[in-house]
């Protein structure tokens, strides 16, 4: 019995039982710690995942707008047009030029198409055939552009639809509504002839008997190249002779209007081509020939 009073005080002496008590309050804050950091990490986790939620909403929303505002732009330009379809060649007029307001009873507009690769100044020279203003700057045609003209009894619809790569698949559409086709060329874009005759010859195909008129447009520049050798270039000599073929040169700016240059006389070849059209409808046959310019 004496040999055991020792231990019996060993075990429930403060020397013993103290540190216990101490330990215990360390436990909980250890596991209060730990947890803080639990909690902070699903925090730092979900905050990404939050944000990334938040980006794609944005960006879901603003395609959303974008989409609509594109719509409604189309739905406008229908419902102005008159028209039920947007693929046909009266589904793309925009009236924004005009010389004389056209009569609203015409039913026959004489239809030009003109095309030309980006660059070529095919907005520049539409407006300065309807309107003799001043203007220096024309941003480039993202998708068309359109004038109504009725002048000396005729009415003509001109039609410009964009050059760039993605619009050129268009451009066969519309070939076939048109009763005359302008091309215009950039006389300085040397690369690009290559380019340019094989697009012109691509539409030239489809309508074999189409009048064309070429026009070498921005023949103020010092290193324009000729009519002689765009003539040669987009290998005109190589189209039927039963096709008429005009060849034009052009600087389609306000200061060339009353020089040999001038696209008024672009105009006045479209009124003598057009005219010529219909005085030979009844019959049913084509119109007379003219003198071809190279």
């Amino acid at each position: 019995m004496a040999g055991k009073a020792p231990v019996e005080h060993q075990r429930y002496s403060g020397t013993t039982a103290a540190p216990e008590r101490r330990d215990r309050p360390r436990g909980r804050e250890l596991r209060g710690a730990q947890m803080s950091r639990v909690l902070s990490a699903e925090h730092a986790g979900r905050s990404p995942t939050l944000s990334g939620a938040l980006r794609a909403l944005s960006l879901t929303v603003g395609t959303a707008v974008f989409a609509l505002g594109s719509l409604l732009y189309i739905a406008w330009k229908i419902y102005f047009c008159d028209t039920n379809s947007g693929t046909d060649w009266d589904g793309w007029w925009e009236q924004d030029l005009w010389e004389q307001a056209p009569s609203k009873d015409a039913l026959d507009w004489q239809k030009v198409l003109v095309l030309g690769l980006d660059g070529a100044g095919k907005s520049s020279v539409l407006h300065y055939i309807c309107n003799q203003t001043a203007r220096k700057h024309f941003t480039p045609t993202q998708g068309f552009n359109c004038t109504q003209l009725s002048i000396e009894g005729l009415e003509m619809e001109l039609l410009e639809v964009g050059g760039s790569q993605n619009l050129r698949a268009y451009w066969p559409h519309y070939v076939s509504h048109a009763h005359v086709l302008v091309f215009v060329v950039d006389s300085v874009d040397r690369l690009r002839l290559v380019t340019a005759r094989q697009e012109l010859h691509t539409l030239l195909a489809i309508e074999p008997q189409l009048p064309l008129v070429v026009l070498a447009n921005k023949q103020d520049k010092s290193d324009a190249l000729s009519t002689a050798e765009l003539w040669s270039e987009l290998a005109l000599h190589t189209l039927s002779e039963h096709r008429e073929v005009f060849l034009l040169p052009t600087s389609a700016t306000w200061d060339s209007l009353n020089t040999a240059n001038s696209i008024l006389h672009v105009k006045s070849l479209l009124v003598t081509l057009l005219s010529q059209t219909l005085s030979t409808l009844p019959q049913g046959e084509g119109s007379q020939p003219l003198p071809v310019q190279g």
